[in-house]
């Protein structure tokens, strides 16, 4: 009814497929490309690109396209911003960002900077009085830390403006907590839960709260 299908075989994916997304952690993806050949390949991760894999992983002309979503993508508030290889021409990069346009805002940058900016949000914890500066401070930060490492000012707000639209109807339809909703995107020793030990030693979190007594 859906018209989906589905398969246990990952090489039976790539002779029915034109384009294949490759959702894996940096270390899984050497292994997967071991088994798997074809044209065209998606990792998630941003810290991982051609550059960096094996030469003979990859066959010559591979078209790669990295991609990093995150979590809002599933209530169709995503940022996500995508990097295409050497390869790839305007017609694959179109195609990507048609295709991620129903979940978000999907916008193509050449250099992979500022990734903590469209990562999992740090939640802060507003009550509905709140003046508005505050998040409008934040969302500025947050687009600022992006532009010094790169981006382009006008890209920067774009994402961290999508972010935090994302982070709030993540909270309004799913009803969770947001230490569950932070949880749920913090991997054992990955790059968010370091960008959240930077925010607690920097006491946001007392900070915020003041602020909101404050006001």
């Amino acid at each position: 009814e859906s018209g989906c299908r589905t398969t246990h075989c990952n090489l039976e994916v790539l002779q029915e497929s034109t384009l294949v997304f490759l959702a894996t952690k940096p270390h899984v993806l050497p292994g997967v490309l071991q088994e798997i050949r074809h044209p065209w390949v998606l990792p998630k991760s941003w810290h991982l690109s051609p550059i960096s894999v094996s030469p003979q992983l990859l066959p010559a002309g591979t078209k790669v396209l990295r991609l990093m979503p995150n979590l809002p993508c599933v209530v169709q508030a995503g940022a996500m911003v995508f990097a295409r290889g050497s390869c790839v021409g305007d017609g694959e990069a179109a195609l990507l960002k048609s295709l991620l346009s129903s979940c978000g805002l999907c916008e193509e940058k050449s250099h992979p900077c500022g990734v903590g900016v469209w990562g999992p949000p740090p939640c802060a914890t507003l009550t509905p009085d709140a003046p508005l500066p505050q998040v409008y401070l934040f969302a500025e930060a947050l687009a600022e830390g992006a532009v010094k490492m790169g981006m382009p000012g006008g890209l920067a707000s774009r994402i961290a403006a999508q972010t935090l639209l994302g982070a709030a109807k993540m909270m309004l339809e799913t009803g969770e907590h947001p230490a569950k909703l932070r949880g749920d995107v913090c991997t054992p020793g990955g790059t968010t839960i370091h960008a959240l030990y930077q925010l607690e030693k920097g006491a946001l979190r007392a900070t915020v709260m003041d602020a909101v007594e404050a006001a």
